[in-house]
Formats: structure tokens, sequence, C-alpha cells
């Protein structure tokens, strides 16, 4: 555990745990709650001066030192979330493109705007034909170096304009989406659930008018894109489609969603993420094998933290600084 009592307030890296459903952001503004009011990170001058006499927080508040993380996660991911805390904030950009490691499942038969659960259905297409065999087949030509293009629901801008209101108004590209080289170190079905699961499809849906418009947008550039049902109305409503659950090690930059949409689209059907988990960014892992590694702070230590930090033990410390002093990486 570092000494910290020796060495005055840490600069650190730690990883959280985060839950699915909050944004990366609001977990981090929690985590600031407790850290800005930590002596383990905060000089006891600047812990004196934000609270005077009064008990009001003075100047420094939630500024009294710096926090922020190596790599957003969608809401709906669980998984590893690098936390940098004063000099560590300074270290978060070698996890913008580390190797990182996901677990994420696919169901079939429906593609969304968002290429996940999140979003709402763009169209449907037959999912029955589809094998494991055939999938662990077509899994080969997306392992190694390969081209992605990013969802054309994304914030990315295109002349200047999100490439969203391009889709929501019709509005056709002036160009195609600029292809992403990265590299899929690994690639593998590791479960493979059929029909014997409880994910369904979005209830959202385009509406026609939503699918005309985003097909004019793309058959700008390239006019074999066709985005319809391909299923007739109430045809499969009684069926569960198929899921599975892929295991990668990717570069940084690696759209896992459009992964799944992509395979789907090379199975000859439709796909989109239920669960995503990001099990490893760089040395930061959930389950530690290799040498090096560190395991990660759970949410809930924090979020029992906010709801009550309890008393200190014999050195001063409070649970949750305990956690975080056990699994944190010191930066000097």
């Amino acid at each position: 555990m570092p000494k910290d009592s020796q060495t005055g307030p840490i600069s650190a890296l730690f990883g959280v745990v985060k839950p699915s459903g909050p944004t990366s952001m609001s977990l981090v503004n929690d985590v600031k709650k407790l850290v800005a009011n930590s002596p383990v990170f905060v000089e006891e001058e600047k812990l004196a001066k934000k609270t005077g006499k009064s008990g009001r927080k003075g100047k420094y508040g939630r500024d009294a030192v710096k926090i922020g993380q190596g790599g957003t996660l969608d809401p709906l991911a669980d998984g590893v979330l690098v936390v940098g805390v004063g000099k560590g904030t300074k270290k978060l950009s070698e996890f913008l493109d580390c190797v990182k490691e996901y677990r994420t499942t696919c169901l079939l038969g429906c593609e969304t705007d968002t290429y996940d659960s999140e979003g709402k259905q763009v169209r449907t297409a037959p999912w029955q034909h589809v094998t494991r065999e055939q999938v662990e087949n077509a899994l080969e030509q997306f392992r190694g170096e390969i081209e992605q293009i990013p969802p054309i629901f994304s914030a990315l801008k295109m002349d200047g304009m999100p490439l969203y209101d391009y889709a929501r108004k019709g509005i056709p590209l002036p160009r195609p989406i600029e292809k992403r080289k990265v590299t899929v170190h690994s690639l593998e079905l590791i479960e493979w659930k059929a029909s014997d699961h409880s994910f369904r499809w979005p209830e959202k849906k385009f509406t026609k008018e939503e699918q005309e418009a985003m097909e004019k947008a793309l058959k700008s550039v390239d006019d074999t894109v066709s985005i319809k049902d391909e299923l007739e109305a109430d045809s499969s409503a009684s069926q569960v489609p198929t899921a599975f659950v892929l295991r990668m090690k990717v570069s940084g930059g690696t759209y896992v969603r459009c992964i799944v949409h992509d395979l789907a689209h090379a199975l000859g059907s439709a796909g989109h993420v239920v669960t995503l988990t990001r099990s490893r960014q760089g040395r930061f892992a959930l389950e530690p094998t290799e040498e090096g590694d560190r395991a990660c702070v759970p949410w809930e230590v924090f979020e029992k933290a906010l709801k009550d930090q309890g008393e200190p033990d014999a050195d001063g410390r409070k649970e949750w600084e305990r956690e975080v002093l056990a699994k944190l990486e010191v930066v000097s």
C-alpha cells in the first residue's frame, strides 16, 4: 500500500468497475466528490481552506484536485474505466490507444441506429438460418488489421455537420464516411445462447419516413444501400432471435458495435449489441492474469461511500480510501 502519509497527497491511476446504465462522466464526477475531500489525494491546507468556520465550502471546492478518465464507455457498457487523479490525468492519453479486451453479446435479426439496444429498430432481417459454425467461420474476416466505417448515427462531423443530421434529415452525404484502420488481435465465439436468453429487440422503431431519410443520405455514396425490413410484420413475433457472445482483444479506436453490425451483415442477417463489457484496458483488468496487471475497484465501494463514508480506521483511512489505495498505481 502506498505510504501517502510520508509522501503527501498522491497522484494516481486506478480502475473503476463501471456498471451498465450511468454515463462515464457522471461516475467520474461522483468519484471526484470523494477524492476532492480526501487527504489521500488533497493537501491538508487545501482541505482546511475548503471548509471554513461557517462549515461552508471555500473557493477550492471540487477543484482541489484534477480528475479525469482514460476512455469513455457508453452508458450501456460496463467494465474497466481508468481514472486519473492529479498528475495521473497526464497519463490518461496512453489508455486511449492501448490494447483493450471486450466481451459482447450480439442479438441477431434487428439492426438499430446506434448499433446497440439503446437505439431504435432501423430494419429487421432473417436470422433463423445462422448457425454457430457459420459465425465461427465468418469471424476470420474480422481478425487482424481491418477497416471500419463508423455508424452514420454518430457525432462525427462531415463538413461541419454531425453525421446523424445527414441521416435524420435525409441530406445526401457529400462523400463516403472515412474508414478507420484498426487491429483485432483476437476474436472468438465463447458462448452460443441460441434462443435461450431474455434479450429482445428494442420496442422503438424507425418510421418509414426515417428509413427513407437514412437511405437517401447513404445512397449518395453507395447506391446498393437498402434500408427496409426483410421480415414480414409479425412473421417472427413469437420466435426468440438468436444471440451469442464474442470475446475480443482490439487496438484503441476499435468500434466493437461495428464488428457486431458488420458480422451480422456478413451472415446475411442484421444484428446489434445487447451487452458490452470492457474486461481490460491496458494493465487494468477485471480479472488480473498477467504480471503487472492491476485489479479494479468495484463501483459499489464508491456508491456506499457517497451515502456514508463511515468511521476512519486507526490510520485515519475510510473504507473506500483503503480499497482504492490497495489497487491504485502511484504517479510521481
